[in-house]
């Protein structure tokens, strides 16, 4: 019974990570190509690199993350813990696009922007329970 249970939690799990890995890619992608002016307007002023290379290198980040959420299945916990720090890593760029004004992405009010930070906080969230990163660690 425990193994039928544990099976059926496990495929919920899968289908979320999956796709929080494949969201992950594209965004990252996304940041190398067709939004790299928008990810700019996220890139805190206290940042000491040039913001194209801050979004190149998240971008890179988050396309290792989205393929590791998705193939790396003996290491989910794990990358579930790394994708949970990412996601707390960036959190200060939406602060900034929200404390500065800044639009991007459809984020054109200063509502907008603050309805965005509260998605950050779901992210991490999402990533450690897909990755059934926090029953691992016990």
């Amino acid at each position: 019974m425990s193994r039928r249970r544990s099976s059926r939690s496990s495929a919920p799990r899968t289908v979320v990570r999956i796709l929080l890995g494949a969201t992950m890619t594209w965004a990252g992608i996304s940041h190398l190509t067709v939004a790299r002016e928008e990810f700019r307007a996220q890139v805190p002023k206290f940042v000491p690199l040039d913001p194209d290379v801050t979004v190149l290198a998240s971008g890179i980040a988050e396309i290792s993350l989205g393929a590791a959420l998705m193939l790396l299945v003996r290491r989910q916990a794990t990358v579930g813990w790394v994708a949970a720090v990412f996601f707390t890593a960036i959190f200060p760029g939406n602060i900034a696009q929200w404390m500065h004004h800044r639009d991007g992405f459809g984020l054109d009010t200063d509502t907008k922007r603050f309805v965005r930070l509260l998605f950050q906080p779901v992210l991490i969230a999402v990533a450690l329970w897909a990755t059934n990163a926090l029953r691992k660690r016990r």
